[in-house]
């Protein structure tokens, strides 16, 4: 097996999960989904109350090299332990999750195309380009749902860092994407051709 990697960036809330979540469902178990948020640093010095004033959207916040160390291992047919994040307490857990590779890798998060090493394993870079408006809504309602965070604590983060790290760090990182998708998963045309995309990656990987 030959495994592809394809980076899914674009901004908080912009719609990466619901496409790697479709990609997964049509696919099935020929997708590995690896989400980046799992490569936050621990900053497990640091209090609670101190880890909930980081900025989690810088790129200062993620191991790029652990992460990059595990693709490669990946890339190569072997198994990880990767990370697990807990995103009530801002660190990672003492576990960790035995992960074998597959065909098809996702590899989705806000910085996956900033990194330079980590986009040179990559055969497909997409971007997900969503109106700012219809993001704020989307982290709202997720932040309070599944994360147990407030509607004040939402917007404050979103005003300090999540806005100005996505127009400084994450929105010039679309220059790099092979395909790029507005909306989402809304927009069916560009969903069809990335299914078709990855099937024919599916099929190269299998197939060496």
């Amino acid at each position: 097996m030959n495994p592809k990697i394809i980076g899914i960036a674009g901004g908080s809330a912009s719609g990466k999960t619901t496409i790697v979540e479709q990609m997964k469902e049509q696919l099935g178990d020929a997708v590995l989904v690896i989400k980046q948020d799992a490569y936050y640093h621990p900053f497990d010095a640091m209090t609670l109350e101190e880890r909930k004033l980081l900025n989690y959207d810088h790129p200062d916040a993620f191991d790029f090299e652990a992460m990059l160390q595990d693709m490669m291992l990946l890339k190569d047919g072997k198994p990880i332990d990767m990370p697990i994040y807990d995103y009530v307490f801002y660190t990672r857990k003492k576990e960790t999750a035995r992960i074998h590779p597959a065909p098809i890798i996702l590899m989705e998060g806000l910085l996956t195309l900033w990194y330079e090493p980590i986009r040179e394993l990559m055969d497909l870079k997409i971007f997900v380009d969503t109106d700012s408006d219809e993001r704020l809504i989307r982290r709202i309602q997720r932040d309070m749902n599944r994360r147990g965070r407030s509607l004040e604590s939402i917007i404050e983060q979103y005003q300090t860092t999540v806005k100005p790290m996505h127009e400084q760090f994450i929105l010039p990182t679309k220059k790099y994407a092979d395909l790029i998708i507005p909306e989402g998963a809304q927009n069916t045309r560009a969903m069809l051709i990335m299914k078709e995309h990855l099937k024919n990656l599916m099929r190269e990987a299998l197939n060496r």
